[in-house]
């Protein structure tokens, strides 16, 4: 293959690529690594003050037309009026990315909630964001790709959708991975299988890319860190930037004979 073959393989270039928690974890590292790219990312996020300067961030460093967007995915009309700006602007949607996810330990300070005294409101904020914000996402902007007659969705989902989460890892850490976090990535893997096999033949791609732990010194102690590091067969958590080759991949062409899979990225985790 040519490197002219490969570039535009990979080419990204002008893509409207709609990225949901933008102003998150990893959403800022997604959006420049994306906006490097040649893409024109939309930044959907609730927190528009962050988002805002993410938008004023990529204008700077980049030649793209970087969008932010104040969006409580977990309400129908705002879902709807993202739609609708987005389309005002750009008049069209070439890939979703739902990355948007609730996570206790953004919500509480006690981050070692255990099952048995986990509140039915951190459950139901999960459901509605993870799942409920999720579907709308796909429903009201996987329309429009129909429409077009082209688009792909990547569902963002963790290991933990996919084995059980391993609590001897825990420890004296204060950390823990929460019920509502294990079922809704799960339901992710399954509502991705699901949107595939619905738009047969409509040219409307949807996968999976499931990632391992992010190493994080904000919140994560040695402790956690060694102890998850042995589970994987690298010897260590990922770097934020590691998914990003993942992610290109499942945007670009190089993945257009993929649907309904699921991409795993976990440095060996569910291997051995």
């Amino acid at each position: 293959m040519t490197t002219k073959k490969f570039n535009k393989l990979m080419d990204i270039k002008k893509k409207t690529i709609v990225l949901t928690g933008s102003a998150g974890f990893l959403g800022p590292q997604y959006a420049d690594f994306l906006s490097d790219a040649g893409a024109n990312v939309i930044l959907v996020d609730i927190d528009h003050t962050k988002n805002k300067k993410l938008e004023q961030k990529l204008a700077r460093k980049y030649s793209t037309k970087p969008m932010a967007i104040q969006c409580d995915i977990t309400d129908e009309n705002s879902v709807k009026i993202m739609k609708n700006q987005i389309l005002g602007r750009f008049n069209r949607i070439d890939a979703l990315v739902n990355n948007a996810v609730f996570h206790p330990k953004t919500k509480n300070k006690n981050r070692a909630i255990k099952f048995e005294s986990f509140p039915l409101e951190l459950w139901n904020n999960a459901i509605a964001v993870d799942l409920n914000g999720t579907f709308l996402c796909c429903r009201e902007l996987g329309a429009i790709m129909k429409k077009q007659k082209k688009g792909t969705i990547i569902n963002i989902s963790s290991i933990y959708g996919l084995v059980g989460a391993d609590q001897r890892i825990y420890g004296k850490s204060k950390l823990n991975s929460p019920i509502s976090y294990a079922v809704t990535k799960s339901a992710i893997i399954n509502l991705t299988k699901y949107l595939a096999s619905y738009w047969h033949n409509t040219n409307v791609r949807v996968n999976t890319l499931t990632l391992g732990g992010v190493e994080d010194n904000l919140y994560m102690n040695p402790e956690f860190v060694k102890n998850y590091s042995k589970k994987t067969i690298l010897g260590r958590m990922a770097e934020k930037s590691e998914y990003n080759g993942g992610l290109l991949f499942l945007i670009s062409d190089a993945s257009s004979y993929m649907t309904g899979a699921n991409l795993v990225i976990d440095g060996g985790w569910t291997a051995w």
